[in-house]
């Protein structure tokens, strides 16, 4: 397990607190590998019925940690891998997932949600892709799922131009389903969570199951994207996107 990864379930809710707040919450491997373990946890026992992820301090995530990414060598597209995992196991369980987000979320930040079943926001909070401005591809089935969700126009904004989304238009958008006063999210989270881990069991799985019915189309097109992200972060230009950020200069594609 990582330090950086908070568990504790009581009252059958399970919260996972992303807990890097000296480097913007960015998400390492090991982080990725908690994160999932706790995710699988959740959904093969009765201990939890609701299952609540938000991160430390003012900020949801900040992505990937670019440095872990390229001293820990770039990672495969094979389900071992601990960022295919994660997303495998975010998409893949049978019970209700639910985000606090806190503050920013940007790249997985924002596609992670994409497979809660409940999304909350802090008045505050921001959403953004930019995989394109790293030399990347969307990844997590967000090139599928962002379109469904927002619409093309807005989704291409997102990953294409790299819009950021207020809170306010991620609500219009239906990105999140509500909105609260950063310091009662929370409150009005766990209050929610409780709510559901009080319901039927059985009627939350099987009505998860009805409304994540094109759970094996989106698992296909997450396997068709990843290999493409897995190609791109050997590219040069996702090399020379690092380096000017680590820099912090503009980027030179030639």
């Amino acid at each position: 397990m990582s330090e950086n990864i908070i568990v504790s379930t009581q009252d059958r809710v399970t919260t996972v607190t992303i807990s890097r707040e000296e480097k913007k919450n960015a998400i390492t491997f090991a982080m990725y590998t908690a994160m999932a373990k706790a995710i699988e946890d959740y959904g093969q026992t009765d201990d939890a019925r609701a299952f609540v992820i938000t991160g430390c301090g003012d900020m949801f995530t900040a992505g990937n940690d670019l440095q872990d990414f390229m001293s820990g060598g770039l990672p495969a597209s094979n389900d071992e891998n601990p960022i295919v995992r994660f997303l495998n196991a975010i998409r893949d369980c049978p019970k209700p997932l639910i985000a606090a987000v806190n503050g920013p979320a940007i790249g997985v930040g924002l596609t992670m949600l994409l497979h809660c079943d409940l999304v909350y926001s802090a008045r505050s909070a921001t959403y953004s892709a930019p995989f394109v401005q790293l030399g990347l591809v969307p990844e997590a089935g967000s090139s599928m799922l962002l379109p469904a969700s927002l619409g093309m126009a807005v989704a291409n904004d997102v990953l294409l131009a790299g819009r950021v989304l207020t809170a306010a238009e991620a609500l219009d958008h239906g990105l999140v389903a509500r909105v609260f006063v950063d310091e009662d999210l929370m409150s009005n989270v766990q209050e929610i969570a409780q709510s559901i881990a009080a319901s039927s069991p059985t009627a939350l799985k099987q009505s998860k199951a009805l409304i994540r019915n094109q759970r094996a189309e989106v698992a296909g097109h997450m396997s068709a994207e990843i290999k493409i992200f897995a190609a791109q972060l050997q590219s040069p230009d996702f090399a020379e996107s690092v380096a000017a950020k680590l820099q912090k200069r503009a980027p030179n594609y030639g």
